[in-house]
């Protein structure tokens, strides 16, 4: 997936680098859509190394060949014709910056909230928390 930069998280606990064991974490991944067909199944546990969506996206990914649908890697590809346009909206909307945002109908979602009303890639994740790849997100006609 182009230039996706890895990001290690270096907190381990003393007691983790004496022993060894490494940091990690355990998510059950819900799949829709096109992801679903392509990793072959609706929902999995995963485990993988360190505690940020970052980390968890690029464990994922390395097993399950699916970023390209998920992942946008240029504005263009994170919107779509007819989408309202951001001037003026009510209230405060946020959207991750590029590079770190969703194909145009795609989400994630952790926990059953979007990542971009979360802390975008830095979302912390605990073992058990919920990661949905929604692929497509809406569908219309």
């Amino acid at each position: 997936m182009g230039d996706r930069t890895t990001v290690t998280d270096e907190r381990a606990t003393a007691a983790d680098r004496t022993t060894g064991v490494d940091d990690q974490t355990t998510v059950t991944v819900r799949c829709t859509g096109h992801v679903r067909t392509a990793v072959g199944e609706p929902e999995l546990e995963f485990t993988f190394e360190g505690d940020r969506l970052r980390e968890f996206l690029d464990a994922f990914f390395d097993e399950y060949d699916v970023a390209d649908l998920v992942i946008a890697e240029t504005e263009a590809e994170a919107t779509t014709r007819g989408w309202a346009p951001v001037e003026g909206l009510p209230g405060s909307w946020r959207k991750n910056p590029e590079g770190e945002q969703t194909r145009a109908f795609a989400r994630v979602a952790i926990n059953g909230r979007f990542n971009e009303h979360l802390d975008g890639l830095a979302t912390e994740l605990q073992d058990g928390d919920r990661v949905a790849l929604m692929y497509p997100f809406i569908f219309c006609c």
